[in-house]
C-alpha cells in the first residue's frame, strides 16, 4: 500500500477492524512514520435500480449516504450511523435476490430507519421522499410520527 503523504510503499498494518462486508486498516508508514486508514469492501453485485421515470442505473450507495447527509444535516447523528445504515439498507436490498428494485424500496428502508434513528431528519427525508407539499402535510406527519412514539 502507498503511502498518501510520502508515496513510500513501505506500509505496515497496526490494526485490522472488520464489519460485514469491508475491512478497515490502520496503517503506519515506515518511512514518514505517519498513519492512515484504508478500507477494503467486497465487490458485491448490486441490483439494478429502476427510477420513477423508467430509468435503469446500477445502484450507488454514496446516493444513498448523500440523501441522509442532508436529511440529518446538523443533528446529532453520527457518521458511523449513516454509514450503518446504508449498510443494512444495501444488505436488504441484496437479501431480496432480485435483479432489478425499484427506488420505492429503497426509499422505504431509508425511511423506517431514520425514523428510529432520529425523528428531525425523518421529516426532512419525509418531506422531500414523500412528497409532502404544505404545512398541513408536514403536520399531519409530525402528528403520526408522534402518535407512534407514545
Amino acid at each position: 500500500m502507498r503511502c498518501p503523504y510520502c508515496g513510500s510503499m513501505e506500509t505496515r498494518v497496526v490494526d485490522t477492524a472488520r464489519k460485514e462486508h469491508s475491512i478497515r486498516r490502520r496503517r503506519e508508514c515506515q518511512a514518514c512514520d505517519k498513519r492512515f486508514s484504508t478500507m477494503e469492501r467486497a465487490i458485491l453485485t448490486a441490483p439494478l435500480v429502476v427510477k420513477r421515470d423508467g430509468r435503469r442505473e446500477a445502484f450507488d450507495r454514496s446516493k444513498v449516504l448523500s440523501g441522509l447527509r442532508v436529511a440529518c444535516a446538523r443533528r446529532p447523528v453520527s457518521a458511523g450511523d449513516l454509514e450503518r445504515i446504508v449498510d443494512r439498507v444495501e444488505n436488504h436490498i441484496r437479501e431480496l435476490g432480485r435483479t432489478e428494485i425499484p427506488t420505492r424500496v429503497i426509499g422505504d428502508a431509508v425511511i423506517e430507519e431514520l425514523k428510529s434513528l432520529d425523528p428531525v431528519s425523518y421529516i426532512r427525508y419525509a418531506i422531500i421522499y414523500l412528497g409532502l407539499e404544505d404545512l398541513e402535510a408536514v403536520r399531519s406527519e409530525v402528528n403520526r410520527l408522534l402518535e407512534e412514539q407514545s
